[in-house]
């Protein structure tokens, strides 16, 4: 591609790309995936890649990183078993894990000690052969009308992650989700996301997001949850791919009366990571806990964009986020609490904090409240700041060096965020990570078969 197109054009080279591509979509999606594209092509169509005059993604200047030689992923010529190339080295881990490869749901998933009546398979498989739940929720949540990502993934969508629990449901086992890229050349993936958590329901799951060499992958995900009544749903992502990735992800939640929902975000590597994340509360007194650390280095730039919609009375919702940026790296936060009319007894806090370890480091922070209910209890804050000097003059007279009471700094900062994983072993594995990329080391899992870098 030319390196000055102008997004009217990128956008222009992205709906050529589709329509070169839909036989083989149409042919290797459901019926119900398929009907969804056309209004998402219209959608993107009018909105395109999103830019930074759209406020939305103002410190977010995505069009340089759709600009590359990619080829697509629909043709996958990796056929692997998960095992092969690679092992979670948290052996007490103990999950049931599901590959998806380049965006391809493996066949070599099989998940064998579900609940009864629980499904997972394929989303297009799922499309097939289960049509009238699949539609019941397919396309709810995520609208393709107010952003071009959303419209370019539902354009593009054909395969990835499905997973119901039937009423009364409880996954004694987590299920881990791991996303691989691995390609011979520089790739564009799309993965399309659909979980369903029924009626008193209690689900748990971790999604790992890996690549397995040195190539560019432009990845754009999809992920949409329904919280039934009741329903609890934990959701543990951690973020660990190269650093020429881009990482485009849409996580929306919608939650019915006295669900329970906890978001933890570990972004720990990757080129661009952009992560957005839109919750609605749609029945009274549900729960969302949203949480989120990054770690960002050289010229690496990770943001996060939150919504939570209050959209019934005696809901809670929590947004906890913080970063550290080094060398000439560049973050943002952009989370914003939305409190309608009817929505009384609203409880809803948010707070962003940030530690910068180079003067050429930036954060952009944009925390901020819309509120049209008047018995509510609501907080926001923001932090950007460096290492505490008091804190580091008071390590450094008890004898430790200055690098390592500087690391100690970092990691008790870092640490907040972490000790909110439940899963004790995956918490402790996170912590080891955490601690190797604050020292600059390469973090991955010691098992894996090739070095992400």
């Amino acid at each position: 591609m030319n390196n000055t197109l102008t997004p009217v054009t990128l956008t222009g080279q992205m709906i050529s790309l589709f329509e070169q591509q839909s036989q083989w979509l149409a042919a290797h999606s459901g019926e119900i995936i398929n009907r969804h594209r056309i209004k998402a092509l219209d959608d993107f169509s009018r909105l395109g890649i999103p830019t930074q005059k759209n406020e939305n993604y103002r410190y977010t200047p995505l069009e340089k990183y759709f600009l590359g030689d990619y080829s697509e992923s629909n043709e996958n010529p990796f056929p692997v078993n998960v095992g092969d190339i690679f092992q979670c080295d948290v052996p007490e881990l103990d999950t049931q894990v599901i590959l998806v490869h380049n965006g391809h749901y493996s066949p070599s998933n099989r998940p064998d000690a579900l609940p009864k009546g629980m499904l997972v398979c394929g989303l297009s498989e799922a499309s097939v052969k289960y049509p009238e739940l699949f539609e019941k929720h397919y396309g709810k949540y995520a609208d393709t009308s107010t952003d071009g990502l959303v419209a370019l993934n539902t354009l593009f969508a054909y395969d990835g992650v499905f997973i119901y629990l039937p009423p009364g449901t409880t996954m004694e086992k987590p299920l881990q989700v791991i996303n691989l890229s691995h390609a011979f050349h520089n790739q564009r993936i799309t993965r399309r996301n659909l979980i369903i958590a029924d009626e008193n329901t209690s689900a748990n799951l971790v999604v790992c997001d890996h690549t397995l060499c040195s190539k560019q992958f432009l990845s754009n995900t999809l992920t949409e949850i329904y919280t039934g009544p009741n329903a609890s749903v934990n959701f543990n992502r951690l973020q660990n791919e190269n650093s020429l990735s881009t990482q485009l992800n849409n996580l929306f939640a919608y939650q019915s009366a006295n669900s329970h929902l906890t978001f933890n975000s570990i972004s720990l590597h990757g080129g661009l990571i952009r992560n957005n994340f839109y919750v609605t509360m749609g029945g009274p007194h549900a729960e969302a806990f949203l949480n989120g650390l990054f770690l960002c280095d050289d010229s690496q730039h990770v943001a996060n964009y939150i919504l939570v919609d209050h959209a019934s009375p005696h809901c809670t919702s929590s947004q906890l986020f913080k970063g550290i940026l080094r060398d000439n790296a560049t973050g943002s936060f952009n989370g914003k609490i939305l409190v309608r009319k009817d929505a009384q007894k609203t409880q809803a806090y948010q707070k962003n904090n940030n530690m910068l370890l180079s003067d050429t480091s930036r954060m952009n922070t944009k925390p901020h409240l819309e509120i049209y209910a008047d018995d509510v209890k609501c907080s926001h804050g923001a932090t950007v700041g460096q290492i505490d000097k008091e804190a580091m003059f008071y390590l450094r007279s008890r004898g430790i060096s200055y690098d390592e009471a500087r690391h100690l700094l970092m990691y008790a900062f870092a640490n907040e965020i972490v000790s909110l994983i439940t899963i004790p072993v995956l918490q402790s594995r996170i912590i080891d990570l955490v601690d190797k990329r604050l020292r600059n080391e390469i973090a991955r899992c010691a098992e894996c078969k090739a070095n992400c870098g």
